[in-house]
């Protein structure tokens, strides 16, 4: 761009430009204005005072008209010597014949009119030419000619100096007048300019304009400036999601290849084992355990992901709340024994009842918990009181553990915030657990808050619940009747992962079910009108037919329509399991499936039912 374009997309320049032309405008307008007033003016002026010397000149030399008296005429016209601008003047008969004339010394002789009659006055050769009648007894006697200097062009000449100073000066006012303007005015948007485009360039958001004045400009700036600020934290913030990001993925990878070498290892020792049933063993054990730590980690994940599309539900009823803690303190009592940690458990002797998901409640004890015992070196102590405050449930777990710094204590509920970042703990976690606990709380109506005296002084973690209005069904005939024995069933398995299908087919071949096992939704549509199996496992994501689809055809025909269908599938959210009851599924699991679940199902139809 060149530097004429650069000034004139200035500010400066065109606040400058803005008052020089309106100033000049201004007096433009004002000087045409004065100049055509002031002509005419003067036009009147020597008009009027021409219209006065001939009357004058009229009067004075109507008896030397009268008498025919030449002489005296060219007397009375002789007096015009006074008056320099005077260069012609004559006097005519009533006949309008010329009696006497005069003509300035110097000047050139004028062409005299010819028998002028009546009163006027014109301009005429840059002249101004009057005449007028000379009456005597009411009689017309003669005609007054005079000529003299008009010269209008000289005047405006002299007018058009006069205002050539007059606008010199007034620019000379207006360009002071621009300079405060932009110390007042266009300096203090300048200087926002030139902070944000510092800003842009550098990315530092700590620069702040400069503020000279209270006005709305003043105004101005300390809006900008508030936005540098709220852009600041936001910057900082998005700088801080992202390093957790980071921390998260890191860690995740961490946390996820952890289970997968003991895994490994557990799967060595059984090729190696031989007949060693029990090095066989502790490798079963190992892997049970790995695999749980695993579906852990990804089942943290989905709730998250629930969380943050705001699908994240809980189906509450009446339950005990200390059998809620009892359920979270079996799911972690291995670890908590591994770090050989003393427990102390406090539990009300009164039933204390709350509206609430058992299953997600004990989520959210299992996890604070599980974090005491991870955050507390070996040989710690931790406890759990279980109370009633007036018309809460009060849950708190404390330990002897790393403690948190006051400026953390504000985070800890954040999205992948870990209490612990050091290589020093070989089990970080992922920075989920507190932001889904916390969650889960709030969806129970409660709170969960936290308090520490500071690094390396233990932290206390406090739930507290609303307690509910009814009380849990309770008695023998709440316990569920004893369900015989199952017997041997017609199962079908259909899912594209063909280690998973044949090894769960296996499984339930031992027990002595029996098994068919397809590999896609086509195959299976087939078997199952020949099979015609008493519960089908059907993966959702088969190749041909999905899941979905086969689950309309076998309930649209009448050799299958009484099936048990069971949705497997890695889709968790309440939206695919709404689908899958829409497809006609009874049953909805989500990988990755244990067999444990597969015999409850299966043992759980009644006879009738098949």
């Amino acid at each position: 761009m060149s530097m004429l374009a650069r000034i004139g997309e200035s500010l400066r320049f065109r606040v400058m430009a803005l008052v020089l032309a309106t100033t000049v405008s201004a007096l433009l307008l004002s000087a045409a204005g004065l100049v055509v007033y002031d002509l005419r003016a003067y036009e009147r002026l020597w008009t009027n005072d021409l219209t006065t010397t001939a009357e004058v000149l009229a009067r004075s030399s109507a008896p030397a008209l009268a008498f025919n008296d030449r002489r005296t005429a060219a007397g009375d016209l002789s007096v015009l010597k006074a008056r320099t601008r005077v260069v012609a003047a004559a006097l005519y008969t009533r006949e309008g014949e010329l009696f006497a004339t005069y003509v300035r010394a110097g000047a050139q002789a004028p062409a005299f009119p010819q028998h002028p009659q009546a009163d006027a006055h014109f301009v005429e050769g840059g002249d101004l030419v009057v005449l007028r009648r000379v009456v005597e007894g009411g009689e017309v006697i003669g005609t007054v000619y005079l000529r003299a200097l008009f010269s209008p062009f000289e005047r405006l000449r002299d007018y058009l100096l006069i205002l050539g100073g007059v606008m010199v000066a007034s620019l000379a006012a207006a360009v002071i007048f621009s300079s405060w303007l932009q110390a007042a005015v266009t300096r203090p948007i300048l200087e926002v300019a030139r902070v944000a485009r510092e800003v842009m360039q550098t990315r530092d958001y700590s620069l702040r304009a400069a503020k000279t004045t209270h006005d709305e400009i003043g105004q101005l700036v300390d809006a900008f400036n508030d936005m540098l600020a709220e852009a600041g934290r936001r910057a900082e913030a998005l700088r801080e999601a992202d390093r957790r990001k980071d921390e998260f993925l890191a860690t995740l990878a961490h946390e996820l290849r952890n289970p997968l070498a003991p895994l490994r290892n557990a799967l060595e020792i059984l090729r190696v084992a031989g007949d060693d049933p029990q090095r066989a063993l502790k490798a079963r054990e190992m892997m049970q355990r790995q695999l749980a730590q695993m579906v852990r980690l990804v089942d943290d994940l989905l709730d998250v992901s629930r969380i943050t599309t705001g699908k994240l539900a809980v189906r509450k009823g009446a339950v005990e709340l200390q059998g809620i803690v009892r359920d979270a303190l079996e799911s972690v009592r291995h670890f908590i024994d591994s770090r050989r940690h003393a427990l102390e458990l406090h539990l009300a002797t009164e039933p204390i009842i709350v509206e609430a998901d058992r299953t997600r409640l004990a989520q959210v004890f299992s996890n604070l918990l599980n974090n005491a015992a991870k955050y507390t070196p070996p040989g710690g102590r931790i406890s759990v009181v279980v109370e009633r405050q007036g018309q809460e449930g009060v849950v708190r777990v404390r330990d002897t553990g790393i403690g948190i710094a006051n400026d953390s204590i504000a985070a800890i509920f954040d999205m992948f915030v870990q209490l612990d970042r050091s290589l020093e703990r070989s089990q970080a976690g992922l920075g989920v657990g507190l932001t889904l606990a916390r969650r889960l709380v709030q969806l129970h109506g409660g709170e969960l808050s936290v308090q520490s005296e500071g690094p390396g002084r233990g932290s206390e973690f406090v739930v507290r619940l609303p307690l509910a209005q009814a009380t849990p069904p309770s008695g023998p005939g709440a316990a569920a009747e004893a369900l015989p024995a199952p017997a041997a069933r017609r199962i079908l398995i259909a899912d594209d992962n063909v280690d998973y299908a044949s090894s769960m087919g296996q499984l339930l071949q031992a027990q002595g079910h029996e098994v068919r096992v397809v590999h896609d939704g086509a195959q299976a549509l087939e078997t199952a009108l020949h099979f015609q199996p008493d519960v089908a496992f059907l993966d959702i994501g088969m190749p041909r037919i999905h899941g979905y689809e086969l689950a309309r055809r076998l309930r649209a025909q009448p050799l299958t329509a009484r099936c048990v269908l069971v949705a497997v599938t890695g889709w968790g959210q309440e939206d695919d399991r709404r689908r899958a009851r829409e497809a006609g599924f009874d049953r909805h699991l989500v990988k990755p499936v244990e067999l444990a679940q597969v015999q409850a199902i299966i043992e759980s139809i009644p006879v009738s039912q098949l």
